[in-house]
């Protein structure tokens, strides 16, 4: 069998009247979506509207919960019980499946935004507290995780359908951890330089840091283009087109995972 990846991005991050990305051109290239769920960005109305989208256009949907931080987009560390993490997640994950009920698709997957996502990179607690959000929900979803990251091997040890993440817009630390974005060249947005980076990706199962270092992947499942990038539109075909030309088949996870 040859090469196949999924190809994710975030989206419904709109709310209320302040429009977010680009996602009614975007998921035209995407396989995954996945939503926002009201804590970080999105609301009840965008909600159902992106899984109608996502169905639409045979797209898989996917939750996105974060930290109650709307004025921060998510993008701010909080300090927070395991228990209560667990819980805020429960809550937008069953939110989100209510909408996927309703319009009745399968919620596909799993996906840690933000700061939620980076500090549970090398948490086990904030990791476990993930965990034990999925056991809430039947079936239980695939959760996308930081590929060759400690919440990997822990996910991986508890038994949960785990999807191997890598960035295509995103810098990467020697350490194999996302470069914080208010570092300069954090955020990737040249074509063209995205296109090489998932090819070596997918094919050599690793990329390059910031330093000029090679930094082992592993497999990797599922690539991500961040909704909230300007060039969002242009990365998704981009990579769509790149994918294709080397013989790489773009699925959901479902598909595979």
């Amino acid at each position: 069998m040859g090469h196949r990846i999924d190809l994710n991005c975030d989206m419904g991050e709109s709310f209320g009247a302040y429009v977010i990305g680009r996602d009614d051109a975007v998921v035209r290239y995407v396989t995954s979506a996945s939503v926002a769920c009201g804590f970080h960005a999105g609301d009840p109305v965008v909600m159902r509207s992106t899984v109608r989208l996502a169905k639409k256009h045979g797209v898989s949907v996917g939750a996105h919960p974060g930290y109650p931080d709307l004025m921060g987009f998510g993008r701010r560390n909080m300090c927070l019980a395991p228990h209560e993490v667990r819980d805020y997640l429960t809550y937008q994950i069953g939110a989100l499946r209510a909408f996927c009920d309703s319009e009745q698709i399968q919620l596909q997957h799993v996906k840690p935004h933000g700061a939620l996502y980076n500090m549970a990179v090398d948490d086990p607690d904030l990791t476990n507290a993930v965990i034990e959000s999925l056991k809430d929900f039947r079936p239980e979803p695939i959760v996308l995780v930081l590929a060759k990251s400690i919440m990997q091997e822990i996910c991986e040890k508890a038994g949960v359908r785990v999807a191997r993440e890598a960035f295509a817009d995103r810098a990467y630390s020697l350490e194999g951890r996302l470069v914080p974005r208010n570092v300069p060249g954090a955020v990737i947005k040249d074509p063209a330089l995205i296109q090489a980076r998932v090819i070596r990706m997918v094919k050599k199962q690793e990329t390059l840091s910031t330093q000029g270092e090679t930094v082992s992947l592993g497999r990797v499942d599922s690539i991500c283009v961040h909704g909230d990038n300007p060039e969002a539109v242009n990365i998704a075909l981009s990579i769509r087109s790149i994918l294709s030309k080397e013989g790489v088949e773009v699925v959901p996870l479902k598909e595979f995972v």
